[in-house]
Parts: structure tokens; sequence; C-alpha cells
């Protein structure tokens, strides 16, 4: 087995015993898991990086996303969640191999095989969507303050308080094991979907049939609604499949010690999470669905304690307590994974020390980051004023826009032979997230469309959907047949996988990027901004 010294961790307190929230696995211990019980015990230690990195993602701009498609379009947005499935699992999946395998933050990682122009735009993306986040993460325990009558200024600095004392133990256990409790709160979206009593058939459907007469399939809404339609449908994509999980996981995973011995049990733990997140999701939107069908109220959302008064008035004073204690644990959830994704990323990136292992004077840039987008966040949400609701939507559709982007260059990493040996992707993998990047583009290009053209009917935009088809095929094709050129002698023996772990990154042969690849990631990053542009003019344009 390699040593230590040979592979590229780099931080000394990335080494060791594993100390998860349940149990302990000592650095020493090789001996094969053969029976139920000693199973048990090993996937308990590993519990964490999957649970919290999913429920994380149902934070405060899910409840809020997940809730305004329930509001204004009932359980017809649905069919979205079983979709995502897929997408959530292979690009956690990816960060998991990388974080186990190298050693190496997910941002230390793209610097290093990029160059510091991409390193640099990627953390840059990062920080700034992260920063953002967190803001919507308090804007959401002020709303479910609100609800619950408590003060505003006084929940926000607990809030905060509780936050920063968690990561500041010094204790990787610890802070997990205050993550894990906080992650058993949201599993109070099982009651609440009880108790707001929705269709099971309406349910059923929604999930099942996307397809909607008189309409583009799936896509609810006529001619001249089809831009807030997308926004909509974007901001889902964005808040299920955000980009700081990948930095949160593989960086988290490396802390936690995981190695690829144990990769079988992590993957266990990503499958928990995603499970728990899609049903929160899903019960998120058929509560709101029921809550506000034939009501006024149907198609207008504000934010998410109007969401709460509307089950309230549904299904009854508990319900909406239910809700808004879910969504302040929720948006809690979501401020420790945002922040510690960026804290992890910058110290990776900059070679500071970076760790829930090391105290704070052992650690000092590190929680000075964690800390300064905790403290920024709290102060600008208690800004009087501060269009809070919208604010939400528009970082999730954000985040769904910077996505491919992400997960091209996590698609990249994957297929780098001399980053995961082994362990690169198979063509099944990459064949998978090619499309799911083409898909996401897709969507991009067809808000940018609804924005330019707000009267753009249905029939178009099937027909742009088309296009983009067309050109995927066709890009995807070019490149399946240079990656069969390029790597038709090279052989890779995967029986070494358990043991084979990624060099130190200086003594990595230099990556090859063609021509035209680096056309092409220039190609992306330039149509991603001009979407983000298009968002920011769709968003102002709502609030005005």
């Amino acid at each position: 087995m390699a040593t230590i010294t040979r592979t590229a961790v780099l931080d000394e307190a990335h080494v060791g015993d594993i100390r998860g929230a349940l149990g302990t696995i000592g650095a020493a211990d090789l001996e094969p898991r053969s029976g139920l019980s000693a199973k048990l015990k090993t996937l308990l230690a590993i519990v964490g990086p999957g649970l919290i990195v999913m429920c994380g993602d149902n934070d405060a701009g899910a409840f809020s996303t997940y809730g305004q498609a329930g509001q204004n379009y009932g359980t017809r947005l649905l069919w979205t969640l079983l979709l995502l499935v897929p997408v959530l699992y292979v690009n956690q999946e990816m960060v998991l191999r990388l974080g186990a395998v190298t050693g190496v933050g997910h941002a230390r990682l793209i610097l290093e095989r990029f160059g510091k122009f991409w390193g640099a735009f990627s953390v840059i993306d990062l920080f700034i969507l992260n920063a953002l986040t967190i803001v919507t993460e308090f804007i959401g325990i002020t709303l479910a303050a609100g609800y619950l009558g408590l003060p505003r200024v006084l929940a926000v600095v607990l809030a905060a308080g509780i936050i920063l004392a968690a990561a500041f133990t010094g204790s990787f256990r610890r802070f997990e094991r205050i993550a894990v409790a906080f992650c058993a709160g949201s599993l109070l979206l099982i009651p609440l979907y009880f108790l707001s009593h929705p269709s099971n058939a309406q349910m059923t459907h929604g999930f099942l049939v996307p397809g909607l007469p008189g309409g583009v399939p799936g896509l609810p809404g006529g001619s001249g609604q089809m831009a807030t339609v997308m926004l909509l449908v974007i901001g889902i994509v964005g808040t299920t499949v955000a980009p700081w999980q990948l930095f949160f996981q593989q960086s988290y995973v490396i802390d936690k010690r995981i190695t690829p011995r144990f990769m079988r049990y992590e993957k266990v733990d990503l499958w928990i999470g995603i499970v728990i997140v899609v049903l929160g999701a899903a019960a998120v939107m058929g509560a709101t669905a029921a809550a506000f069908a034939g009501t006024r109220g149907a198609g207008n959302f504000t934010d998410a304690a109007g969401l709460a008064h509307g089950i309230a008035a549904h299904a009854g004073r508990v319900a909406g307590v239910v809700f808004a204690v879910t969504l302040l644990d929720a948006s809690v959830i979501g401020a420790f994974a945002v922040s510690l994704s960026s804290a992890y990323a910058i110290g990776d990136t900059l070679g500071l020390r970076h760790s829930l292992h090391r105290g704070v004077r052992q650690a000092k840039g590190f929680y000075a980051i964690y800390t300064a987008l905790i403290a920024g966040a709290a102060a600008i949400v208690l800004l009087p004023g501060a269009p809070l609701g919208l604010m939400i939507e528009g970082v999730q559709v954000l985040a769904g826009v910077l996505l491919p982007s992400a997960t091209v260059f996590l698609l990249l990493l994957c297929n780098d032979r001399a980053v995961l040996g082994p362990w690169t992707n198979r063509r099944g993998t990459n064949m998978f997230t090619s499309a799911v990047v083409a898909v996401l583009v897709t969507l991009s290009v067809v808000l940018t469309a609804s924005v330019l053209f707000p009267d753009i009917t249905g029939r178009q935009i099937l027909d742009i959907v088309a296009g983009c088809a067309l050109v995927s095929v066709a890009a995807g094709g070019w490149a399946l047949a240079r990656m069969r050129r390029a790597h038709s002698s090279v052989q890779v023996d995967r029986r070494t996988r358990e043991t084979w772990r990624m060099p130190p990154l200086n003594a990595l042969s230099a990556p090859m990027m063609s021509t035209g690849r680096k056309v092409g990631i220039a190609a992306l990053r330039s149509y991603l901004a001009v979407s983000m542009v298009m968002v920011i003019v769709k968003i102002v344009a709502m609030a005005i």
C-alpha cells in the first residue's frame, strides 16, 4: 500500500483515524468487514459527507424554490426531482472519488491541472456565489423567526453564534455530531407532508407524467410566461445540484480522512442523503401545492414566510410551525456547508491550513474566512428594505447557470489518468455527464431566448431544444472519436484501485490541453457570462 509520504495529501491533519459522528475507524485497522455488524459499524463511522452535503442542499433557497413551484404550479414540476436524482449521484460520486483518491481539494486540482487563470476563475465564481447563498440562508432564518414570533436581530445573532461555535470546537467529530443532529431535524418534513394531506394521485401524476396538454411538455404556462417558468426550472436545478456541493464534499471527504478502501460505504452515505433530499423536496412541493390549490394565493408566491402562513391556513397552526422550524433548521445546515465549502476551497488554493481537526490558533486563515462569510451575511440580511424573496430565487438561478462549467471541469478531472489512475471515469459515466452538461446549457439557451423574446411560444422553445440536441450530438460524436484515438493504446489496471493514491502534485506530468479543448472551455465561459446577464435582467424586470 502506498505510504503517506508518497501521496498528494496537502495537510497532515487529513491523515489518521476516521473520527466520525457515529463511530471511529483506526488508521491501522485493515481488517476486512465480513459480518453484518462489522459492516454496519463501518457505515456508521463513514456516514457524514454525503448526508451533510445533501441535507445542506435542502436549504433556505430550496424551501423557497420548491415552495414557489408548489404554490404557483401545483405538482406539475415534481418530475424535475426524479430527473435530477441520477445527476446528483453521478456528480457527487465523481467528487467523492477525487477526494478519496487524491487527498487534494477540488479548487487546488483545477488550479494545478488547468492553470492559474481557470483556477482563479473557478474559485472566484464559487466565492461570490457562496457568499450570496449564505445571505439567503440568513434570509431563511429571519423569515422563519418572524413567523415563529422571534425577534429578528436576536434570531440572526443566535444562529450565527451556533454556526460559528460548531466549527470553532477544534474537533472534527464534535462538528459532525452537531451537523448530523441538524440533518435529523430535516426529517420533520415527513410529518409536514402528512399534515398537509396532498393528493396522492396528483403527486404520482406529477412525478411520472411530465407532459401537459396545450403547452411545452413538462412546463406549465403559456405564451408570455416561458421566461418565468424557465427561471423557476433552472432555479430547481441550481438549488438541487449546486456548484458548492462539488467543492464541499471533496474537501470534507479529505478532512474526514476517507480513503478508497471505504468508497462503497461512502456511496451508501451519498444515497442516504439523496433519498432524504428528494423526499424533502417532494414534501415541500406537495404541502404547498395542497395548501394553495384553489386559493387566491395560487400563482402569487412572495417568500417562505408566505408559504408558512398558507400551510397554516390549510392544515392548521401546527403544520405552519413545523414548516417554519424545518426552514430554520435547513438554513443553519446550509450555512454550515456553504461556508465550509468556501473556507476549504480558498485554504486549499492559497496553501492555508484548512481542517476541522485543527483549532483556531493552528488554522487562523481558515477560520477567518469562515467567520467573515457568516458575519457578513448576517449583517447584510439585517439591512432594511432588501428584496429578500427575490434575492433567494436569483441566487438559485445563478447556481443553475454556473453549474455547466463546474461540471465540465469535474468531467475533465475525472478523465485525467495522472490524477485518478485506475479510478478514472468509465465510458458510460462520461456519456451521461456530457449529456447533463448539454441539458444544462440548453436550459440556459431557452432562458436567454425567453428573456429576449417574452412572447416566445412553446413550439419555438421545442425548436430551440431540438437545435441544441443536434449540436450536442455532433459535439459528443467528435469528442468520443478523439477520445478513442487518444487512449486506444492505453490500458488501466483497475485491480489495484483500493491501494492506489495520487502521487504528489509536483510529480505529475503536465496535462495536455488541446486547442479544441481550450476553445471549447472559453466558449462555454463566454456563453455562461451572457446567460448570467440575462438572468439578472429577468430578475430586475420581475422586481420592477
